[in-house]
């Protein structure tokens, strides 16, 4: 009984929001289970949905067998075996460059500004989102790895601060990013030939292209991803209790308090092989190249381009453009460079990498799992379905439904692009109908997309890894940011659509 009134007294302390993230961390952390386990309901759940849905035109033994091929074929499970080995890099490779001691250093300096456990969670927030919106990858990575440093520098404070807390602002860009410059939906609606490719010819001809000034830069999206940087850091904020306040801290995990520096005084190399492997003349032999074929790429040229002439005001327009088209693979590329570049030597580099090698393990697992999901989806075309469904009876909340079932649609296929090529042709259609700007109704769409990303293991698997948390720990918070960011965007599509 003394304990559950000093408990009581405790969170008497607290104000209401941080009593609320406290409530909702207890409540979400003993229901939610491991992402593999996730995972694995989910599977069973849209199995048995797949498998009804295709008895209206098949036979058992037909919609079982189409189910089971879809299933285990390279459209389903195994389709999303490049983007796993992308995901794995970009963990392996940031956990190397947080272990350099150039970066680390950087990273601690920061996390030393704030002068409270507030404006500490606050940061954390606010530079997750900021990243995010540049680019989805670099909010993810950027955002674990201060969230740790910001974890250490609180246990050094002797700040008992919910460490969990920290790491969720730092996943909470990934409910801002389809608003950025690397959102998928705005960047193909840019081109005919995607918009021909996902609308068909008749539809695009009637849709044409879409700017990004109609929808990254647009009103609503202005409206929408500013009042969510602005909202984020103020809400994690107001969700962190005062020091001492919080009953069960949870602080860092002694992985990630003492983890373990490179050595820097070493015995001397014993021969030329060992010289060699220590030479930073190797590591200068891979980033050379890495470093040109960086530089071509951002400042737009492609390494196939004829004119590479020197023009300030050209190159910096090409810088901007190519910063926007930043995919997974030029940011592994850059995380590589950097890291190597920080640590100098290769064997040091090694070493930082197999550090993050140990944390790929739920990646390796969930990604299959997940492909099979939406290989499942397609095939019954369940997906088509429930965009539709929302579509249909949309009227005046056509564009908040669509966001809704955006929202939904993103538990079941966590892909950006999977859910444009899925609702794109349905809600382009059902725009024109209701004389809504189709510009709108992708970016509604993109915002449902990004929303339910608080409750998806899949997109913060890099996250776990890199922090050392569980999503359970996490998820309460998140919670509350998805729907203190919902309602923003709910408000802002009805007034402004």
């Amino acid at each position: 009984m003394s304990g559950a009134g000093a408990g009581t007294r405790e969170d008497a302390t607290l104000g209401p929001i941080a009593r609320l993230g406290i409530a909702a961390r207890r409540g979400f952390g003993r229901l939610t289970p491991e992402p593999f386990v996730i995972a694995v309901l989910l599977t069973a759940l849209v199995a048995v949905a797949s498998f009804l849905h295709l008895l209206g035109d098949a036979t058992p033994a037909q919609a079982l067998r189409q189910m089971t091929a879809r299933w285990h074929s390279s459209g389903g499970l195994w389709s999303l075996l490049t983007f796993a080995m992308q995901a794995s890099l970009m963990l392996v490779l940031g956990t190397a460059l947080a272990a350099a001691p150039v970066f680390r250093r950087g990273l601690e300096r920061l996390a030393t500004w704030p002068k409270s456990p507030r404006a500490l969670v606050g940061l954390t927030a606010a530079l997750s989102i900021v990243s995010a919106l540049v680019n989805w990858s670099l909010g993810l990575i950027c955002g674990a790895l201060f969230a740790r440093a910001a974890g250490r520098e609180a246990t050094r404070r002797g700040w008992r601060l919910h460490y969990p807390l920290l790491c969720a602002a730092g996943y909470s860009g990934l409910m801002v990013w389809h608003g950025g410059l690397s959102g998928t939906a705005p960047l193909k609606a840019t081109t005919e030939r995607d918009m021909i490719e996902i609308l068909g010819p008749e539809l695009a001809a009637r849709v044409g292209t879409i700017p990004l000034t109609e929808s990254v830069f647009g009103g609503l999206n202005l409206m929408v991803s500013g009042g969510l940087l602005l909202l984020g850091p103020l809400l994690f904020a107001l969700l962190t209790p005062k020091p001492g306040a919080d009953p069960d801290p949870a602080p860092p995990p002694a992985s990630i308090e003492d983890e373990p520096r490179l050595a820097e005084d070493e015995a001397p190399p014993a021969d030329a092989i060992e010289r060699l492997e220590r030479s930073p003349w190797i590591t200068l032999l891979l980033v050379a190249p890495m470093l040109g074929a960086l530089g071509l790429f951002v400042a737009g040229q492609g390494i196939a381009g004829e004119d590479v002439g020197f023009s300030l005001a050209r190159w910096v327009g090409a810088a901007v453009y190519g910063i926007s088209k930043l995919d997974l693979n030029t940011v592994n590329l850059a995380l590589w460079v950097a890291a190597m570049i920080l640590h100098r030597r290769p064997d040091r580099f090694l070493k930082a990498c197999e550090e993050g090698i140990r944390g790929c393990a739920g990646i390796f697992l969930l990604f299959p799992l997940y492909a099979g999901i939406m290989g499942l989806m397609a095939t019954s075309g369940l997906s088509a379905r429930l965009a539709g469904l929302f579509a249909d009876v949309g009227g005046e909340l056509f564009a908040v439904l669509t966001f809704l079932a955006a929202g939904l649609l993103n538990l079941f296929v966590p892909s950006g692009g999977g859910q444009w090529a899925i609702q794109g042709p349905i809600l382009c259609e059902s725009a024109l109908a209701r004389g809504v700007a189709p510009a709108d109704a992708m970016m509604a769409m993109a915002f449902g997309d990004q929303w339910s990303n608080m409750l998806q293991p899949f997109w913060a698997m890099p996250l776990l890894a890199i922090t050392g948390v569980r999503a359970r720990d996490i998820v309460g918070y998140c919670a509350l940011w998805m729907a203190a960011g919902g309602l923003w965007i709910v408000v802002c599509l009805i007034a402004m659509i």
